[in-house]
């Protein structure tokens, strides 16, 4: 998607400035995010001074790349996106990606807050259907689908695994985390409701003349996808406040990317811990040449990487249908961890028990319908085809079994649990004293004790 974003020519040749300019302020983010990091390491400063000096800097690379934009293949920009990622994946936090996303999310709040005033001023009338049905046009069923949306806001599995590998480590406090965790689920909360505004009000928008031409036609083409619908409607809300519309659709795609690459190296760097985690052995016990490469943080790196690069080279649109139901059953997995970490420890959890059920429930439904659908291909009705529908078909039965295999033996453990004063664990050959003071557990080691 990101290099998609890049893509610096259309299908017949001619230059797409939006999207080249975009890519000529993603380069200078990475760069100025670590000039930024290191200035600040050096200086110390914060507050009101550290975040003008963020200010100025995003103006600054908002200009620059406008007025020199970057015009690449996408196939180029493919390649770029993996060395940037495998570089952010292996540096220190405080050396780019905190930086990076500091600065980063002075352009989030922007673009929202310009969004509401703009949907304020236009004042826009969905024209989209309220409720078409409990079966949609293409086949889906409101329920589950509304629930796992919904959920990818409120309780989302892979944000559980950024807050236990990134936020935990960048926050000065564990009670700041509430802010910082709460607070963004509202956030995303209110994107959500502008996004349903803005992409619902689309027509309506093109009609009343908030978008020009060219943006109505990009919008409501039937290729258009969910960002480019989103960022058009933005941009044409934006240029009520007397941005130029060619400005705003810069900015927007530049913040559809930035998203997007913050996401990506994220993923990359939990997935490197992850697959080092599972070579890893006691301390006390000597340490053979092969765990040493495989737990090593740029042979991780690579092997992550390289199962994405697969993806991306026709992978990724055949799995992608599965990313809302996987992404919640994970929330769930956490649910069912934390219901058992908090069990063993003495501790109230039933707060847990409905949502954990919940999430179980609508994301095991979600799978399940996919495997119907796609088994009824294969045996009944015809078309399928091994590379969508078998990929998808696999990935959905792992995920079940994995996540009713976490399911059943938590819900063993926590029955098989005695209360005692002091109690303690073993998990991922660590051990870990818990009371009713502990500390920072991760999420992977919850996992792996709650199934131990």
């Amino acid at each position: 998607m990101v290099a998609g974003t890049f893509h610096g020519f259309s299908a017949d040749g001619s230059k797409l400035q939006p999207n080249a300019a975009a890519a000529s302020i993603s380069i200078l983010y990475v760069f100025v995010a670590i000039a930024f990091g290191l200035f600040l390491r050096k200086t110390k400063i914060n507050g009101w001074k550290q975040a003008i000096l963020g200010i100025i800097l995003i103006v600054a690379m908002l200009a620059t790349g406008i007025a020199f934009p970057v015009y690449l293949q996408k196939q180029s920009w493919l390649y770029l996106v993996f060395v940037y990622i495998f570089f952010a994946s292996v540096t220190p936090m405080w050396l780019l990606k905190q930086p990076r996303d500091y600065l980063t999310t002075f352009l989030f709040v922007g673009m929202i807050i310009a969004a509401v005033i703009g949907v304020v001023i236009s004042n826009p009338t969905i024209s989209t259907p309220v409720f078409t049905g409990f079966v949609s046009e293409s086949g889906s069923y409101l329920f589950p689908t509304l629930f796992v949306t919904i959920a990818c806001g409120a309780v989302s599995g892979f944000h559980s695994l950024v807050s236990s590998e990134t936020s935990s480590k960048q926050i000065r406090n564990e009670k700041d985390m509430l802010q910082v965790g709460y607070g963004s689920m509202l956030l995303e909360s209110l994107l959500a409701v502008l996004v349903i505004v803005i992409v619902g009000s689309l027509t309506n928008l093109a009609d009343t003349g908030v978008l020009n031409n060219d943006l109505a036609a990009m919008a409501l083409a039937d290729t258009a996808t969910p960002f480019t619908k989103f960022s058009v409607g933005v941009t044409g809300l934006i240029s009520k406040l007397g941005m130029p519309q060619e400005w705003g659709l810069c900015i927007m795609t530049m913040f559809v990317s930035a998203l997007a690459l913050t996401s990506l190296d994220a993923v990359a760097r939990i997935g490197r811990l992850s697959f080092q985690e599972l070579f890893e052995i006691e301390e006390s016990k000597a340490v053979s040449p092969a765990v040493k490469v495989l737990t090593n943080k740029y042979f991780a790196t690579i092997i992550t990487l390289a199962g994405g690069y697969l993806l991306s080279l026709g992978g990724y649109n055949n799995i992608w249908p599965l990313f809302g139901s996987a992404n919640q059953l994970l929330a769930a997995m956490v649910l069912i961890s934390l219901s058992v970490f908090l069990k063993v420890t003495g501790r109230k959890g039933f707060m847990l028990y409905a949502p954990m059920t919940m999430m179980l429930v609508v994301t095991m439904t979600s799978l399940g319908m996919s495997v119907y659908a796609i088994c009824k291909k294969l045996f009944v009705t015809g078309g399928f085809a091994f590379l969508t529908d078998g990929l998808q078909l696999f990935f959905a039965l792992l995920l079940m079994g994995l996540g009713l295999l976490i399911a059943f033996s938590s819900g063993k453990k926590t029955c098989e649990t005695q209360s005692s004063t002091e109690p303690s664990f073993s998990c991922s050959g660590i051990k870990i004293f818990c009371c009713k003071k502990a500390g920072f557990v991760t999420l992977r080691q919850l996992l792996l004790f709650s199934t131990d």
